[in-house]
């Protein structure tokens, strides 16, 4: 029987530079959708499909990560004086979403060494590794569709999207084919043959990108490990899966939902305009202001 997921890994020690001078004191993670931050997103996500530990990898200056996610005595007391009780119970379920741990980075040796920061805490189990730059509008939650790919496979499985030729070489890119799994009804999930870097868009494998979505066997540890170092001494997570592969299948899916870059600018403003405009209370001063600017 497949060991159940049950942790995460959120990978949050970057620097967030696309985003200066907004992140110079403050996480990329930490910017908001509406009135939620983006990292809040990502552990809903995660603990929809299940999964009940959190393992952030954190660096200088993400302190704020932990007191979002942590008991804000101050704070509670304040609202329970002003009988603000809605927002009380907003506030109080951030802490109770799952159990939180945090480990640091202490140099940026790419993601996949921010990886190997949580092996110990991980230990002998597969587990969800999620990015904190994609976020994903679906019925069932995109690592929940990773997950259920893992349960049938027992491998390692990737978080796909088809994207424009024109746009590859800002990827990973997987070379694979087509199969059919019982137990899930889908066209869209591939048997890994190879995976590139950022290749050019004349020879990409595929237009299959690869985004920061993962569900990770313990084998993934090792192989990041001896996989090859990149420019400044880095390790990074698909050379883990080169190695991988020698030894071991993996699968990936194209993810289901719309998708937000919310490591792009403009993702993050699209997201902020789609999220506001399922809201009862701020859809309808919303659309009358969009209206008034006359856009083509």
């Amino acid at each position: 029987m497949n060991k159940p997921i049950r942790k995460a890994i959120f990978p949050v020690a970057g620097f967030g530079t696309r985003f200066l001078p907004a992140t110079k004191a403050q996480p990329k993670e930490m910017l908001p959708i509406v009135d939620k931050p983006v990292i809040q997103y990502l552990v809903e996500e995660a603990v929809s499909a299940g999964i009940t530990e959190i393992v952030m990898v954190t660096g200088r200056g993400k302190r704020v990560i932990e007191d979002h996610f942590d008991t804000s005595f101050e704070l509670e007391y304040t609202l329970v004086e002003k009988e603000k009780l809605e927002l009380l119970e907003e506030v109080r379920k951030i802490s109770k979403l799952a159990n939180f741990v945090y480990v640091r980075q202490p140099m940026p040796l790419g993601d996949g060494h921010a990886i190997l920061c949580a092996k110990e805490v991980i230990g002998d189990e597969p587990c969800a590794v999620l990015f904190g730059d994609d976020i994903i509008q679906s019925k069932s939650p995109a690592i929940k569709q990773l997950i259920e790919v893992y349960q049938e496979t027992n491998c390692s499985v990737i978080g796909l999207q088809e994207v424009p030729q024109e746009e590859i070489s800002h990827y990973g890119v997987i070379k694979g084919k087509k199969i059919n799994l019982e137990s899930i009804k889908s066209d869209s999930i591939y048997q890994v043959e190879a995976v590139v870097e950022k290749p050019k868009p004349e020879q990409a494998p595929s237009n299959l990108a690869i985004i920061g979505k993962y569900i990770i066997t313990p084998e993934v540890f090792n192989c990041i490990e001896k996989g090859k170092k990149s420019t400044g001494n880095e390790l990074r997570l698909i050379d883990g899966f080169e190695v991988l592969l020698q030894t071991q299948k993996i699968y990936s899916k194209v993810l289901e939902g719309k998708r937000y870059d919310t490591g792009q600018k403009i993702g993050l403003l699209k997201a902020n305009i789609d999220f506001a405009l399922e809201r009862n209370d701020i859809a309808p001063d919303l659309k009358k202001y969009l209206k008034s600017l006359n856009l083509d």
